[in-house]
């Protein structure tokens, strides 16, 4: 089955996030504060948490680190108060982004993220302004090395996904909103670990960038996003291949 997420469109760098795995690992473990704090530290009753511990895990966070963040954050070490906030805006030559941050200042975060549009060749738009162009939908990857494709795709449908692919060596399953949670419960149960596991942005068209110096321009801004601490996810319809 064709997957509409191409692997090779989401993927990071690799060697770019090894670098920054101790950002990584500190943004899981913010999204850890604010999930224990909303819903408890018992993530089998917590679907929120649950959902963030198995992100962490994508990322390699170790387990020592995840327990760590959940007990900071049953007490009183960490008084910030975090909140979610989604920026939509253009990159260079129209390519449409969507910025997930997690921030305890707003007025820092909505600074920072115009300073890299204004510098990168975009702009900063308005709530609605791109996000038409997307659909959300759960995103699965699963390497692929020692498994048979046939039955990782079975288990996947069977478990209610919408789609399944290989791909670069990955199985990349696609699921509607709504059963990703279900999907992901029901592979973890059967065995399956995750390269990545979250809810994205999906875009309905990708969008290509001609002049080589916007190229060099889209991947910082990418990159500068990433690299921000109030920044959990990037999204956008660059077709980059």
């Amino acid at each position: 089955m064709s997957g509409h997420n191409k692997w090779s469109k989401i993927k990071n760098k690799k060697g770019s996030e090894d670098a920054r795995r101790g950002k990584i690992f500190t943004k899981m473990a913010r999204a850890i504060t604010v999930a224990v704090r909303e819903g408890g530290a018992d993530p089998e009753y917590n679907p929120s948490l649950k959902s963030v511990i198995e992100k962490a895990r994508a990322e390699n966070m170790p387990n020592d680190n995840i327990d760590r963040a959940i007990k900071k954050a049953s007490g009183d070490g960490d008084s910030a108060n975090y909140e979610n906030i989604v920026y939509e805006g253009y990159g260079p030559e129209g390519v449409a982004v969507i910025v997930e941050c997690l921030t305890d200042n707003r007025n820092r975060t909505a600074s920072d993220v115009r300073h890299y549009f204004d510098k990168f060749g975009g702009n900063l738009g308005q709530n609605g302004s791109v996000s038409f162009m997307f659909q959300r939908r759960g995103l699965l990857l699963i390497d692929a090395e020692s498994l048979d494709e046939e039955e990782v795709m079975m288990d996947s449908l069977d478990a209610g996904a919408e789609d399944f692919e290989a791909e670069d060596g990955v199985f990349v399953i696609n699921t509607a909103m709504e059963d990703f949670a279900q999907v992901r419960d029901t592979l973890l149960e059967k065995g399956y670990s995750f390269i990545k596991s979250d809810l994205v942005y999906e875009p309905a068209n990708y969008v290509k960038i001609n002049d080589p110096s916007n190229i060099d321009k889209m991947e910082k801004l990418i990159d500068n996003l990433e690299d921000s601490d109030d920044v959990q996810q990037v999204s956008h319809n660059w077709d980059n291949e």
